[in-house]
């Protein structure tokens, strides 16, 4: 059911300012130790303090566990995580950092690999290059970002890969032709894409058009994409048989709290799988990226952080 983290007190050891809206954070476990193996695509929960918690992809070497590193782009209109990333955790700065979990993996084999990127979606690319060069695997980086300020680690990424990087500039005009390249790939080739939602959603619809198959289609996106307003519905609270209602703008998680009641949820973007809840009666609308589909139709549990009814009633085992 419910996910659980190992955290670990870390502290900042350096932070570095890659583009005016992107920071590069490294971390070091304060008791000394290396932070625990991972692979590409992992991604960690930067804990700020008891109201702030955001997941990151990892961009770190794998080989190299003495450290963690993660980017962060500032959003003055999100949650208030990257804000307190950019303004306030400073070298030196005390932090708590979760075990590593991998939502976005690597397919084990294929013809080629073809990775897709927009602005600060490059970053579980990064280990994952390495990964495939390791392994000699045929892969190409397509990496798609604003204007030329705004190309988070490209010339590094070009040092080590250099023929297997293509970038695009919206403002120099040049733009990424997904359905071009989507087209042009041998029978076999996995497709992975981090982005912006309208990006991810085009690069499955070409996938989608042009006959691949699902498990050859990858994404990961951390920003939720549940909607603004939704319909108001009532959760009935098994164990204590409370009944609590759910506002059109709020989350099952914030109706919850509003009782006093402690639910554990690190990264409040249906990413984590700690809020995980049983449903017992009702069906509900996923939200989250951390289910997979087949886990979802099962309508046997959701993430309350996120996930919303699908009608006007859920018995949920809380």
């Amino acid at each position: 059911m419910a996910s659980h983290y190992e955290m670990f007190p870390s502290v900042v050891t350096r932070v570095e300012q890659l583009t005016p809206l992107i920071k590069r954070f490294t971390f070091k476990r304060q008791d000394g130790q290396n932070f625990p193996q991972f692979n590409g695509g992992s991604h960690i929960i930067v804990k700020m303090n008891d109201q702030l918690s955001n997941a990151y992809s990892l961009m770190s070497c794998a080989e190299d566990l003495s450290t963690y590193q993660v980017c962060v782009r500032k959003d003055v209109d999100g949650k208030g995580g990257s804000v307190y990333m950019h303004d306030q955790c400073l070298e030196g700065c005390e932090i708590i950092i979760s075990e590593p979990k991998n939502l976005f993996p690597l397919a084990e084999n294929g013809a080629k690999h073809i990775l897709i990127a927009g602005g600060i979606g490059i970053t579980p690319f990064v280990p994952q290059m390495e990964e495939l060069a390791a392994r000699g695997a045929d892969y190409e980086l397509h990496y798609a970002f604003r204007s030329p300020e705004h190309a988070a680690l490209l010339e590094e990424l070009k040092q080590q890969h250099h023929a297997h990087i293509f970038s695009y500039v919206d403002s120099e005009g040049k733009s990424l032709d997904l359905d071009q390249l989507i087209a042009r790939q041998p029978k076999g080739t996995h497709v992975y894409v981090c982005g912006p939602k309208p990006m991810i959603d085009a690069v499955i619809d070409r996938c989608n058009f042009h006959r691949y198959r699902d498990e050859y289609i990858h994404w990961e996106q951390f920003a939720s994409t549940v909607p603004e307003e939704g319909e108001a519905f009532t959760v009935v609270l098994a164990k204590s048989n409370q009944e609590v209602e759910v506002q059109g703008n709020q989350t099952i998680l914030q109706a919850i709290e509003a009782l006093n009641i402690d639910v554990e949820c690190l990264c409040r973007e249906g990413v984590c799988g700690t809020c995980e809840t049983a449903i017992l009666e009702g069906e509900a609308e996923h939200f989250d990226q951390y289910l997979s589909d087949g886990e979802k139709e099962s309508q046997q549990s959701m993430m309350i952080c996120v996930s919303r009814a699908k009608g006007r009633r859920l018995v949920l085992d809380l």
